[in-house]
């Protein structure tokens, strides 16, 4: 059985590595021509561009490593089962479930190498490039504005704003925290931002929203206006002191953690935070999922032909990202469970799979 085992292992390494090689390189095929651009027309040292490319290698291999396994998977037991050795394997009495143990064990082992890339490495990369960016980017006063991120280089406000396109903004939330009294909301579906050069401040054009203002009869309580148009002022002159802040996706576990219980007490909506939590965990076990729906999906398909692995591979992988982007959209939306947005495929092809295999097997 160990020699069995050993011959798996080493069928799969092959499509691995070639899967793994020619997926990174089409990732990285974009970047390296922003960053050659960089070199040619803005005149970056060639150092600073170097250090960037290198720490943007750990960001890709979230994605291309559970690509690979999945192609290497598919790939490997497509041609077992084509040329009839997993056939001839059951015949002498091995159990299906022996045969494909050792690359669930694989897959468990890459995920949990996975947890550790997202949870303490990729995080700090992805800290130290936005800091080289900063340092190598022209001054902008409206990169204080960023996606994904609260934002506290304001005084007296925290900002999140889902997504920017150069001066406009969608999906924005502004949050104003008061002691003792309730934290006043701003929420407006876009937006449009100036700098002011003579106040050293940001204008801040909202568009189509609600804001909290005070009930004139009881100060403490609030109550909702909806807007067309409503302009705000944030001065940057306190915020170019501060510390360059963390987006989410610069923490680690245990610091969007402890953000999550800083901005609930301030009675921030923390739901961002939740999101990129269970985000960094299923993205780190999609590995083993990719193993335990592609042994089956490759059983099945009984044919050899290299095309119809990489058919499948797309297939699933396509099929993966879409749900994880739609369960991202309803936790967004409060319709599902930030855990349970993040999770769906997992779920969904975690059950598949074994069910699948189970079925082979009892044939």
């Amino acid at each position: 059985m160990r020699i069995i085992r050993r011959y798996i292992l080493m069928e799969l390494a092959g499509p691995f590595i070639f899967a793994f090689v020619v997926t990174t390189f089409a990732f990285m095929a974009g970047n390296m021509i922003k960053l050659a651009d960089l070199i040619v027309n803005k005149g970056v040292d060639f150092l600073s561009v170097c250090k960037l490319f290198f720490y943007m290698l750990p960001w890709l291999f979230t994605f291309t490593v559970p690509i690979s396994v999945l192609t290497a998977t598919l790939l490997t037991f497509g041609r077992l089962s084509s040329d009839n050795e997993i056939t001839a394997m059951r015949a002498s009495g091995i159990s299906l479930y022996k045969l494909v143990m050792p690359l669930i064990m694989v897959g468990l082992v890459i995920s949990l190498i996975s947890y550790e890339l997202n949870d303490w490495i990729l995080p700090r990369l992805r800290f130290e490039t936005r800091k080289l960016v900063a340092q190598i980017g022209a001054k902008n006063p409206a990169a204080y504005l960023e996606a994904g991120t609260f934002i506290k280089a304001f005084k007296g406000y925290i900002v999140f704003i889902y997504g920017i396109d150069k001066n406009r903004l969608t999906n924005i939330r502004i949050y104003q925290p008061q002691e003792g009294r309730p934290t006043r909301t701003i929420i407006a579906q876009k937006g449009e931002i100036s700098y002011i050069k003579d106040k050293d401040a940001i204008k801040l054009k909202l568009i189509n929203g609600t804001v909290d203002e005070p009930n004139p009869k009881d100060p403490n309580n609030f109550y909702k206006l909806n807007f067309k148009t409503y302009i705000m002022m944030l001065d940057l002159k306190e915020g170019r002191d501060l510390k360059f802040e963390k987006k989410k996706s610069d923490m680690s576990i245990d610091e969007l953690n402890s953000e999550i219980k800083t901005l609930k007490a301030e009675g921030v909506n923390a739901t961002p935070l939740l999101i990129e939590v269970h985000k960094k965990i299923s993205y780190s076990f999609s590995s083993l999922i990719f193993i335990l729906i592609g042994i089956p999906l490759a059983l099945m398909a009984r044919r050899g032909e290299k095309s119809i692995g990489f058919v499948l591979s797309v297939f699933v992988i396509v099929a993966f990202y879409l749900l994880q982007l739609g369960g991202e959209a309803l936790a967004i939306k409060g319709i599902l469970f930030p855990a349970l947005g993040m999770w769906l495929p997992n779920i969904i092809f975690g059950v598949i799979g074994p069910v699948m295999i189970f079925w082979i097997a009892e044939q």
